[in-house]
């Protein structure tokens, strides 16, 4: 338990079951080592959702025995896309599909009901600024990175001196519709893959879990005919392809080559972009045995074209501590906005 005195930020990690929460001491002391999930209720709507995350926040502070008193800032991220200040797409986005999340402007709710500053990045942002800080520490804002996150669907980050390029509508960083050249992806025949954006050839169309089932492995079975996976429904399906992956299965080695290759093909855009000194790739793709996320990794830093000079100071890893990156990565971002607040005037002047 910590003391009573100690100032804190909350991270809050929001996704489409749960919701992950964190504390951070203002000196950049972690106090949770493990996820603390509670149920998200997106689909219950905005309302429930909101309520969801304050209960997150009530709750990781009853564990580590701190008053709310002691919270200076929250950080809050959710999936994408949204703008830089957390109002959700006017489109909506696969985890808030409702049409009363189209336009939400979900920090401000939380904030409302908190009574707290909330700070907002998108999931991979926040995945992308902690694997940043992760893995540079000291030397994190002298320091730039892109991260790539493999889950539903491609989220990412680009950090720049320690912090997130956010952009003018806060949409910079959705690596995921990013359009790569497919030549050094796919077969001979494979019938160009769509994106559930509505996008085809994108990055997401092919590294996402969603892409397995839409595009992956319906071609792929047509080479595997006799495969277990032809007799699932295809969402099960998908979701037991990393399984047989991680076993070495010829059909889902070839899937995941396919995904690691266009990791690659996105990673040498953002080369090109950006000139990062690390590459990160994180999100379930790599929370796998050891042996098969090093093969990805491999495959992925394989297929990024460098020049010499560029490929003798990038680094290529895996997000730290990854199902806590995200609200590790936002508590980091609302650190940062108390330290940027000025000191208070004192109360005697001289």
């Amino acid at each position: 338990m910590e003391s009573t005195t100690v100032p804190v930020v909350v991270g809050i990690d929001n996704g489409g079951t749960s919701n992950n929460a964190t504390v951070l001491t203002l000196d950049g002391r972690f106090l949770v080592d493990r996820l603390v999930e509670t149920p998200s209720e997106v689909r219950s709507g905005p309302a429930a959702a909101v309520e969801a995350m304050a209960r997150s926040f009530d709750g990781v502070l009853a564990l580590t025995g701190l008053a709310r008193g002691q919270v200076r800032a929250v950080g809050l991220d959710t999936p994408g896309p949204a703008s830089a200040t957390g109002v959700i797409s006017s489109k909506g986005s696969t985890n808030f599909s409702q049409p009363a999340w189209r336009g939400y402007d979900i920090r401000g709710a939380l904030e409302h009901r908190l009574g707290l500053p909330v700070v907002y990045h998108n999931d991979g942002n926040a995945a992308a600024l902690y694997a940043h800080h992760g893995y540079f520490g000291a030397d994190a804002m002298n320091r730039s990175s892109v991260a790539a996150i493999v889950g539903t669907g491609l989220g990412g980050g680009l950090v720049e001196n320690g912090r997130v390029i956010a952009g003018a509508a806060g949409m910079a960083g959705e690596l995921g519709h990013v359009h790569i050249p497919l030549s050094a992806v796919l077969e001979a025949g494979q019938p160009v893959p769509s994106c559930a954006c509505g996008f085809a050839g994108d990055a997401e169309s092919v590294a996402s879990l969603t892409a397995i089932e839409r595009n992956l492995l319906p071609y792929w079975l047509t080479r595997f005919p006799e495969h277990p996976l032809a007799g699932e429904p295809p969402a099960r399906a998908a979701k037991l392809v990393r399984g047989y992956g991680e076993r070495g299965d010829e059909l889902a080695r070839e899937i995941f080559a396919q995904q690691a290759r266009a990791l690659g093909a996105l990673f040498t855009v953002a080369a090109n972009f950006t000139d990062p000194h690390a590459y990160f790739v994180g999100g379930g793709v790599v929370e796998t045995a050891p042996e098969f996320r090093d093969w990805f990794l491999a495959t992925v830093r394989e297929h990024t074209m460098l020049r010499a000079e560029q490929a003798a100071l990038a680094t290529f890893a895996l997000v730290p501590d990854r199902d806590m990156a995200g609200a590790r990565g936002v508590a980091l971002a609302a650190l940062e906005a108390v330290r940027a607040q000025p000191a208070p005037p004192p109360l005697v002047g001289d």
